[in-house]
């Protein structure tokens, strides 16, 4: 076997295991981007722990394929970028969507959540469902509030039982 094939087999054997290991990938169009705006939503990603690559895309085919994404195929078109979330599954969709309503030039293209792939609308709406952690906060204080509600009643009728007896 050549060295050459042996390289391009070692290549699509780490993108394959970076497509396993995410679980929000993103497939984005970056072409006409100066390279202030691509390091600047380089920052953005590397900020937030999304790994953002550039691959060939005769590699990056072959790994969907082996992964079993063989519908993303369709994405891997021209000029492509990938972003990897592998902590919260639309961290990259949401800092993408964000980015490219400033920057016209960047086009989300598909992408990959939770093993599901999906076209570059039903990206840009999974974009505008908040982070985990935004939602858990959401889910706690919405428990807080009626707890705060009942506890400023037991307060207030403790102090009116102590008004009377004072």
């Amino acid at each position: 076997m050549s060295k050459n094939r042996e390289l391009k087999e070692a290549k699509v054997l780490a993108i394959k295991e970076k497509f396993e290991k995410a679980q929000g990938i993103v497939f984005s169009k970056y072409q006409g981007l100066t390279v202030e705006e691509d390091t600047e939503l380089r920052k953005q990603l590397r900020d937030a722990g999304i790994e953002y690559r550039v691959f060939k895309n005769t590699l990056t085919t072959l790994a969907a394929k082996e992964c079993g994404f063989e519908e993303a195929t369709s994405i891997i078109d021209g000029p492509i970028s990938v972003s990897f979330g592998y902590e919260d599954a639309t961290a990259p969709a949401r800092i993408l969507k964000n980015f490219a309503g400033k920057h016209k030039k960047l086009e989300l293209k598909g992408g990959i959540i939770d093993g599901k792939v999906y076209d570059a609308q039903t990206i840009e709406q999974i974009a505008s469902i908040p982070s985990k952690d935004v939602l858990i906060a959401k889910l706690l204080g919405s428990f807080k509030a009626p707890l705060s509600s009942f506890v400023y009643l037991l307060n207030a009728i403790k102090e009116s039982k102590e008004s009377k007896e004072a």
